[in-house]
């Protein structure tokens, strides 16, 4: 708190309300309300800046411990307005930013790798449950729920498994990778639309390949919104490469590690919304897997 007097009496600032989310403290004062958070790298900001993108909140201030950002009011709106909002937006970072990097095959060969040991590992999980479970004589609900849907994690995996090694094979004589800016985090709540669009919460923000911001929205978001529709959306401004796109759909079909707790309704809840979830994305990836499938 102390900290944050230093910065508020340096700027003549006389607070009246402190609210913390999370990380984040906002402090409205007498001459408006400021966010301020932990100190992060800015490197990507200050790109941005130099792309014209603007679309993120104004940094007012800076130390080795805080970064003091204006505070922006936020429109209630569908939510499926949001993403589409959002989608324009990243996609026009993403046409701004983009680059291309000369690689070597050691960068496709370890993504490769990455994946291809978390296959492993998820196949190596779900079957040691399954070795317990079969030996018992009965089954816990959550045991039962787990072992009633352990194929459809199997396919998934085997899935997986098999577009990675279309996927790889693909890229593996390739020398170089199309980069953008990541804002690496992205979900609903992190889209505002006041004067313009914002988005906001950038700690996380790094270059690196354009689909892992869609990856990062599907896992953020728990499939509450068509996100196909919001694929397409976003190519018809930035279009994915066919490796691209591989790539994000074999990231997408991975099942989540499921955690047995103490509670089966806590459990069987977890495995639904993975199953759920699993059977939204293969209705999602299907048209895009024959299609090329008829095509070759």
């Amino acid at each position: 708190m102390s900290k944050y007097n230093e910065v508020l009496k340096k700027y003549n600032l006389i607070p009246n309300k402190y609210t913390k989310i999370g990380n984040v403290s906002i402090i409205d004062t007498n001459k408006g309300s400021y966010v301020f958070k932990k100190r992060y790298d800015i490197d990507v900001l200050n790109y941005l800046k130099s792309r014209n993108f603007l679309y993120y909140p104004n940094i007012i201030d800076m130390d080795d411990e805080y970064i003091i950002t204006e505070y922006i009011s936020d429109s209630d709106m569908p939510l499926e307005q949001r993403i589409d909002d959002m989608i324009d937006l990243v996609s026009l970072m993403h046409n701004k930013t983009t680059h291309y990097k000369c690689v070597s095959s050691d960068d496709y060969k370890k993504i490769y790798e990455d994946i291809s040991n978390n296959i492993v590992y998820l196949y190596e999980y779900y079957n040691d449950i399954m070795t317990l479970i079969e030996t018992k004589i009965y089954m816990s609900p959550q045991e039962y729920f787990l072992a009633l849907n352990i194929s459809k994690i199997y396919d998934a995996l085997s899935f997986s498994k098999y577009m990675l090694e279309q996927w790889y094979e693909s890229v593996k004589d390739k020398t170089s990778k199309r980069l953008v800016v990541l804002h690496n985090n992205l979900k609903p709540e992190h889209f505002i639309r006041s004067d313009k669009p914002y988005l906001i919460s950038w700690d996380k923000a790094k270059i690196d390949m354009p689909i892992f911001d869609l990856y990062k929205l599907y896992k953020n978001s728990d499939y509450n919104f068509d996100f196909n529709e919001a694929l397409k959306r976003y190519e018809k401004e930035y279009p994915l490469s066919d490796d691209e796109r591989m790539l994000l759909f074999i990231l997408v079909a991975l099942p989540d590690k499921i955690e047995f707790s103490k509670s089966n309704v806590e459990t069987c809840t977890k495995i639904y919304n993975m199953i759920n979830i699993m059977n939204k994305t293969s209705n999602m990836i299907s048209p895009y897997y024959f299609k090329n499938t008829e095509e070759d």
